[in-house]
């Protein structure tokens, strides 16, 4: 269950996914999990025993007096109306429950990730404030529903009891009155069906505890039989090699509602090398999203080759493509695996000549293991021009003809950016490049610049002329110079 639901996880649309929404879902997930392995442990058992146990006792019941028998049988639906309505309010109870316990583990991944700015802002009264208020309702949602969980077991007794006393009622008057029972074989009902009364606490007991599980379990299946959002169709086409070019053909694109692109047409020629600029929030990322089909285009369409992407099939389109993006993305694992990653089958001096086309290998054989070297969560034991050279070096790997570099440099000083940038140079050598920069000095290079201002193309042009037209782009050169 915990395989699928990673494949899940990995398979989803990403825009399914923000930092907030993916760190609620896995802390929920991770509870959810635990209290279903909790309730499979401890409560399924007596679930699923102790209703054969009762129904081998009410068989005997029967074998001794049918008429006693179907009179206890009118009156337990009474008894089950109660038990009912106390485990519908438990299950509502167990889901606040649940939902209270994912945002505190929420919360508290945030305050780890995040400390050393809720330093720098004296957050921490802040947080503790919503740390308590979330406590303070987890606490009071678990007291609710250990009220109703203890009140289950005593209930569930005393309405034994009242059933007892009404088949000695009644027993009493087929033995006394009509002499349709006689006083032993009456003892000896009441002996057998006193002994019922304990598998039928632990069954109402059981119930009661599934409530918190069937609730953790619903929730999780739910998430495992969620769809991913891009898929691929059923007679996709087979693609192993880029050929032509990449074209957007009257292209608009909107998240809930909000035009971001707006009839884009545009048209990438193969070994051509397009710059994508622009104030930030007019839809350059999300231009460059769609050619990896992060997203589809809510009219128009885009095409490789002259074939529309849909067509093809999702993991032959996106081996085409190499994306190195401004936060690079590693793992808890050595250097060599990071750079390797995706490619089981590459050898250790192809990972080392990548290495060295991305600036990498000098400082890699300056760490303590040299390849072999763990770099942390996400990274952390590197520096950003170290992971950014890493994450290029990965990209060199896998040799992609369409390469997405999306603002690869903007958060280095200019000794990394330096080393970064030349790295860049060389990876896009004879490749297919779509590069999103806000640093305008790092893209005079490209075969044309194209400048996307609220969602539409404002501009296009190769540096030079875009510079005489006294446009956006001229206006964003002399901003940076300043």
């Amino acid at each position: 269950m915990r395989l699928r639901l990673y494949e899940n996880i990995t398979r989803l649309h990403l825009g399914f996914f923000n930092e907030q929404r993916r760190g609620d879902m896995l802390s929920r997930f991770t509870n959810d999990m635990a209290e279903v392995e909790n309730t499979v442990v401890n409560s399924l058992k007596s679930v699923l025993k102790e209703p054969l146990t009762i129904v081998v006792y009410f068989a005997v019941l029967f074998a001794i007096s049918a008429k006693l028998t179907l009179f206890t049988l009118v009156l337990l639906p009474v008894t089950g109306a109660v038990v009912a309505e106390i485990i519908k309010r438990l299950r509502a109870r167990a889901q606040q429950s649940q939902e209270a316990m994912g945002r505190i583990v929420n919360l508290l991944d945030e305050t780890f990730s995040g400390m050393r700015v809720i330093k720098a802002f004296n957050a921490r009264s802040f947080l503790l404030g919503k740390m308590n208020d979330e406590l303070k309702f987890h606490r009071k949602v678990n007291l609710s529903l250990s009220r109703k969980n203890e009140l289950s077991s005593p209930l569930s007794e005393f309405l034994g009891v009242i059933i007892v006393a009404a088949i000695m009622y009644y027993g009493g008057k087929l033995v006394l009155g009509g002499n349709e029972m006689q006083p032993q074989v009456f003892m000896g009902y009441l002996a057998f069906y006193a002994s019922m009364i304990q598998p039928a606490k632990n069954f109402s007991n059981g119930i009661t505890s599934l409530q918190k599980g069937t609730v953790a379990a619903r929730r999780i299946f739910e998430f495992m039989d969620t769809r991913p959002a891009i898929t691929s169709p059923p007679d996709a086409r087979r693609i192993k090699e880029f050929t032509t070019a990449i074209e957007f053909r009257n292209v608009s694109f909107s998240y809930n509602h909000r035009p971001v692109l707006k009839h884009i047409n545009l048209k990438i020629e193969k070994g051509k090398t397009i710059a994508l600029v622009g104030p930030s929030g007019g839809g350059k990322s999300t231009l460059a999203d769609l050619i990896p089909r992060f997203y589809d285009p809510v009219e128009g369409e885009v095409l490789l080759d002259g074939l529309p992407l849909p067509q093809y099939h999702l993991d032959d389109l996106r081996s085409l493509m190499g994306i190195v993006t401004q936060e690079p993305i590693l793992f808890n694992d050595t250097i060599y695996n990071n750079i390797a990653f995706g490619l089981p089958h590459v050898g250790e001096e192809e990972v080392q000549q990548a290495a060295r086309i991305a600036n990498a290998h000098d400082f890699i054989m300056q760490t303590e293991k040299g390849y072999q070297t763990l770099i942390g969560d996400r990274g952390l034991k590197l520096s950003g021009g170290q992971r950014q050279r890493l994450a290029i070096a990965r990209a060199v790997l896998k040799n992609p003809p369409i390469l997405i570099l999306d603002e690869a440099t903007s958060a280095l000083d200019s000794e990394s950016e330096r080393q970064v940038q030349d790295a860049l140079m060389r990876l896009m050598k004879n490749r297919t490049s779509v590069v999103i920069a806000h640093r305008l000095s790092t893209i005079q290079h490209a075969d044309e610049i194209v400048v996307i201002q609220d969602g539409t193309i404002a501009e296009r042009g190769r540096h030079p002329d875009l510079i005489q037209r006294n446009g956006l782009y001229r206006k964003l050169t002399e901003m940076q110079k300043t």
